[in-house]
This record gives C-alpha cells, sequence and structure tokens, in this order.
C-alpha cells in the first residue's frame, strides 16, 4: 500500500511539472509575441512621424530656408550638448576613479610603514633564534612537557612570521600594481578634459550661428500679424502630429504603473525648477492666441524630468518647438516638453516620474532658454499647473 501512495504521489509530482512547463513555455511565447507587436507597431509609429515630418516639409514657404538652416543647427547644439554631457559623466566618473586610487595608494604606504616594523623585529628574533630553532630547542636539558609547549609557541612564531610577511608583500605587490593604473586614469583624465574642451568650443560656435540665423529670421517675419501667422502654422503643425501619434498609440499596449493618472491632480512633480513666466490661457499675440501650456524660466542645460511613468512616443525637432520630447502617460494622458538643448531618451523608450529626459534650451526659435509644458488629455490642452505640486 506504501509503494502505490508513493508512486501516486510520483505521478502526481511529474503532471503538476508538466504543467509548469507548458505554462513557462506558452507564457515566454506570448510575452515574445507581444513584444514583437510592440516593436512593429512603434516602428509603424516612426514611420508615419518620418512621413508627416516629409509632408511639412514639402508645404514650407520660401522663408522657412532660413528657418531650415535654424533647425539644422539646433539640432546640431542638441548633439553636441548630448554629447558633451556624456563626455562630462565620464571625467566625473574617471576624477572619482583616479581620486580613489591615490586615497588606496596613500592608505598602502602608510600600512608598509606600519609591516615594515614588524617585519622587521620578526627578523632580528628569529636571527637571535638562530636557523635551526627547534633543533635547538630540542637539545636544551629541559622538562619534556616544558619542550613541547615550547615548540608549539615556535611554531605559532613561525607561522605568524610568514603571515605577517606574506601580508608585507602583498602590500608591496599592490603598490606596484596601482602605479600604472594611477598613470593610466591620469592620462584618461587629461583625454576627456581635452575632448570637452572641443566639445564646448564647438557647442559655442554653433550657438553664435544659431544667433546669426535667429536674427535673419526675425528681420524675415517682421510684423506681428506675420508673426501670428507664422505661430498659428506651427500650432497647427504639433495639432497634426498629435492627431497621427494619437492614432497609432492606441493598439500599442500600455504596461507598467497601476496608477491612474487622474488621480494624480495638484500632486504631479515639476518637470524643472523655475519661474513660470507664460501661464496657461493667457494672451500670446494680440489677443488672437493664447498659451496651450505653461512657460517656465530655467538655465540652459538644467535637468528636464518626465512627470510621471510612461513611453515616449516623440523625440525629435518640430518647427516652431525645437527639440520636442512627449511622454504618453496612458488613460489618454500624455506630457509636452519643448524647446529643448537636448534629448536624452528616444522614441519607444520607457521612463519613469522623474527620470531626466531632456535639457533646458531656447531651441525652436527662442531668445532665453525656458522650458514650454503642456498637458493634454485625448490630444486636448489642459491646465498643467493644476496637476502640478504647489511649489
Amino acid at each position: 500500500m506504501h509503494s502505490v501512495s508513493k508512486l501516486a504521489e510520483s505521478y502526481r509530482c511529474l503532471f503538476m511539472r508538466t504543467l509548469f512547463c507548458l505554462f513557462l513555455t506558452s507564457f515566454s511565447h506570448s510575452t515574445f509575441a507581444g513584444d514583437t507587436e510592440q516593436a512593429k507597431q512603434l516602428e509603424k509609429l516612426k514611420q508615419t512621424i518620418n512621413a508627416l515630418r516629409k509632408e511639412l516639409e514639402s508645404t514650407r514657404t520660401n522663408r522657412d530656408e532660413i528657418s531650415k538652416t535654424l533647425e539644422t543647427t539646433e539640432k546640431n547644439i542638441g548633439k553636441l550638448s548630448k554629447k558633451a554631457r556624456k563626455i562630462e559623466t565620464t571625467l566625473k566618473e574617471r576624477q572619482q576613479n583616479l581620486k580613489s586610487l591615490r586615497d588606496e595608494r596613500s592608505q598602502l604606504n602608510t600600512k608598509k610603514g606600519e609591516q615594515e616594523g614588524i617585519v622587521g623585529d620578526y627578523i632580528n628574533a628569529a636571527y637571535r633564534l638562530g636557523q635551526q630553532g627547534n633543533l635547538r630547542l630540542l637539545l636544551n636539558q629541559e622538562d619534556p612537557s616544558r619542550v613541547s609547549r615550547n615548540l608549539r609557541y615556535y611554531d605559532y612564531f613561525v607561522q605568524a612570521r610568514a603571515e605577517k610577511i606574506g601580508q608585507y608583500l602583498s602590500t608591496i605587490n599592490r603598490i606596484n600594481s596601482i602605479e600604472p593604473e594611477i598613470a593610466f586614469q591620469t592620462e584618461q583624465v587629461q583625454q576627456d578634459f581635452n575632448s570637452l574642451k572641443s566639445q564646448r568650443d564647438k557647442l559655442r560656435g554653433a550657438q553664435k550661428q544659431r544667433r546669426h540665423m535667429l536674427a535673419k529670421l526675425e528681420a524675415r517675419i517682421g510684423s506681428q500679424d506675420q508673426t501670428l501667422k507664422v505661430k498659428l502654422e506651427d500650432r497647427r503643425q504639433l495639432q497634426r502630429l498629435l492627431t497621427k501619434v494619437i492614432e497609432n498609440v492606441a493598439d500599442i499596449k500600455f504596461s507598467g504603473s497601476d496608477t491612474n493618472f487622474s488621480s494624480l491632480k495638484g500632486k504631479l512633480p515639476w518637470p524643472t525648477q523655475g519661474k513660470v513666466v507664460k501661464k496657461f490661457g493667457s494672451n500670446r499675440i494680440a489677443n488672437k492666441m493664447k498659451w496651450e501650456g505653461m512657460l517656465i524660466a530655467s538655465k540652459a542645460g538644467d535637468s528636464v524630468k518626465s512627470v510621471h511613468y510612461g513611453r515616449v512616443i516623440f523625440s525629435d525637432y518640430l518647427r516652431g518647438h525645437g527639440l520636442l520630447i512627449i511622454v504618453d502617460h496612458g488613460t489618454g494622458f500624455m506630457s509636452l516638453y519643448a524647446h529643448n538643448q537636448a534629448l536624452y531618451k528616444e522614441l519607444g523608450e520607457w521612463v519613469e516620474q522623474g527620470d531626466i529626459i531632456a535639457a533646458v534650451g531656447s531651441s525652436g526659435g527662442q531668445h532665453k532658454s525656458a522650458l514650454y509644458f503642456e498637458l493634454r488629455y485625448k490630444g486636448k490642452p489642459t491646465n498643467p499647473q493644476r496637476w502640478l505640486r504647489r511649489a
């Protein structure tokens, strides 16, 4: 009876393992299929955006030749800024490594000095005892128990001496190996520093070119009516982009945070630090156009952070908005961050609340650095300041 019960238990275990394996296989296949489908949908979104950009390019007026040059220059500034940030991060890491190595070398030299004294004492003691220490102890006419005890002490002494000498030699070896490491890191730091300086020189040159193109563009636009016309066209382009994006992201599965965005009113962190210089709904041009978001004055290069978990559904240049990044937060909500100096996230990337996604700038033809921030629900702008925590 016992053997039958044991056999039944074995079959039950085998059955459960088989079911578990089938579940894992099914899960991995469905997950892979889901990931593949999302990749296809994101690729389709990318193609849609590129097609829209080409369409917008083909409808530009003559004056937009200057805008095109400005766009190229601002994109170049974005790439240079992004590269400079990466080099600066690497430089800081190398400088920290170099500091750690130098601190370690200093500690090793102190340790070496202490160990030299201990090893020296052991050598003197060994010399006084003689090379045949064990033999001398045996030849001494002493009580056998005392001889045995002395032999143990001697063995302990020899073992301790070998251990201390080993530690001393290990310290010497590490000091010898750390020197070339310090030399290498010092050289790398200097190379990174030179590379960063070169990158910043290029950046200054690009910014000078931008100022020149911006002046030419403003001279061409001239009147307030023409400015209004340009701004309205820029807004129409943004709306067309958002319409296309919303159509494409509707079928893309949104995974991650279970928090419903609508429950976060008044709780969202600010996308950057600074003073609000233009509020939602305030007059923009001649009482014929209003601000659909808020403009936050901030220092060029300051961090722009995502206000909530989501997926990047646009990360590129858009005329009038400069280097623009849009994050889809699910349930119909999305946030827009415009006029950036550089973009750090790409189309399709997931971001967490507080992740740095861009750097504050003045792209899109702005004179002063500031972040333009919009919050939209089902494609329509809503007052973003009501969703942010009180400053």
